[in-house]
């Protein structure tokens, strides 16, 4: 590879900003193998790599905080604030201020919590909830058994229509900022002043763009949003998701899974429900410890980085990984259905092509990792933190020979 694309692609890693940050991951053994080329593992938008910082911090939790302080460790380990404090955390990369995020449940059980609380908080002749026509499938499902629960009606709406498509019968609207299937990335803040002027709420879900690219919750008045923590935020397989419910919405809060961690006074065991104040109403139960302190390791990946620095990486890669794919696979073959406007792209890179899980496959198996959806979707996700611009050129490389 002595050509000009590899020379620029060494280029662009000696100056990359992020360079260093790839040292944080486990990442340069290639798997079941003592030595060779490392994985090119562009599928962080499905599954983060692993932090280094995390397996120690687990092994601390199970031997030290588990097997040696036992129950104490709710108080003097701090697991009794974790949701909270791995919220503050997390906020920060979301553009959320403290105070507003709280971690615990599944992505699944979050979206629920929103829309039902967004539906609870709205006039009873608001009876229709718009859907993301192209929405990751769970959220699309969630929606309908919210709105049945609630005696509302779903209609799907596709994510760039959303905006003139809310009215006077909108409760509230759920979109992807991210299309998972595409990577286009959607407007958050025109959409949700389209929602207030027509008097509606809007939950976003955050699943491929937290830890991606800036987002402005805050600035943006977003009412609620929910997001996951295993992909961009690297937090490991089943990581416990998140919930931001905007501070002037909290006390309106309704939450259709009230349970005893979101009690304003949870060891009182009172028969009935007084809900704590602020973000601490997302919580439902006993959280999940040994996930949640992962994740709280994990995210020390990201001490000292600027997500306006991951973004800019993030589109530098994608436009190398489009030219060398350009470059280097046969005419016809393959078709990007990712936007190529920067202002519509989130952190990923999809192709379509024929037999496209055939030729997925072919790739893991040449150790280029990336994943297929189907039924000829190949997609591809860049995580600035450990990505580099010669993984972008081998992966397109590597992509032609298998269509050869």
């Amino acid at each position: 590879m002595s050509d000009d694309l590899l020379s620029r692609a060494e280029r662009l890693d000696a100056d990359d900003q992020l360079a260093k940050i790839r040292d944080r991951f486990a990442l340069d053994t290639p798997p079941d193998q003592a030595a060779g080329a490392a994985e090119v593992y562009l599928d962080g938008n499905s599954l983060g790599a692993l932090p280094h910082g995390v397996s120690a911090r687990l092994k601390d939790v199970v031997e030290r905080e588990w097997g040696r302080l036992r129950i104490r460790s709710w108080d003097e380990s701090g697991w009794w604030t974790a949701p909270e404090r791995v919220g503050d955390r997390i906020a920060p990369l979301i553009g959320a201020a403290p105070g507003q995020v709280v971690v615990g449940d599944s992505t699944s059980v979050n979206v629920f919590k929103a829309l039902v609380a967004a539906v609870r908080m709205a006039p009873q002749d608001r009876d229709e909830v718009l859907v993301d026509a192209a929405t990751f499938p769970t959220d699309g499902y969630i929606a309908a058994s919210a709105a049945r629960m609630t005696g509302r009606t779903v209609r799907p709406v596709p994510a760039a229509d959303m905006a003139a498509e809310v009215g006077p019968r909108t409760a509230v609207a759920l979109v992807n900022h991210v299309d998972y299937r595409t990577g286009r990335l959607h407007d958050m803040s025109g959409t949700t002043a389209a929602a207030h002027a027509a008097g509606a709420l809007v939950v976003w879900d955050l699943c491929h763009s937290a830890g991606a690219l800036p987002v402005g919750l805050d600035a943006d008045g977003v009412d609620l949003a929910v997001g996951c923590t295993y992909k961009y935020l690297n937090g490991g397989p089943g990581a416990p998701a998140y919930l931001y419910v905007r501070r002037e919405l909290q006390p309106r809060f309704d939450s259709p899974l009230p349970g005893w961690n979101s009690h304003a006074d949870p060891f009182g065991m009172r028969p009935d429900y007084q809900p704590a104040d602020g973000a601490l109403r997302g919580r439902v139960g006993t959280p999940e410890i040994l996930s949640m302190l992962a994740l709280e390791a994990a995210l020390e990946a990201w001490d000292g980085v600027s997500i306006e620095d991951v973004r800019r990486k993030s589109l530098a890669l994608t436009d190398f990984f489009l030219e060398c794919v350009a470059a280097e696979v046969p005419d016809g073959l393959v078709e990007s259905i990712t936007p190529a406007d920067h202002a519509l792209r989130g952190s990923q890179v999809s192709l379509r092509c024929e037999r496209a899980g055939e030729v997925m496959a072919g790739l893991i198996e040449r150790g280029v990792v990336g994943d297929f959806r189907r039924p000829d979707v190949l997609r591809f996700g860049f995580t600035p933190l450990y990505t580099r611009y010669v993984d972008a050129l081998r992966a397109a490389r590597t992509l032609a020979d298998v269509l050869r």
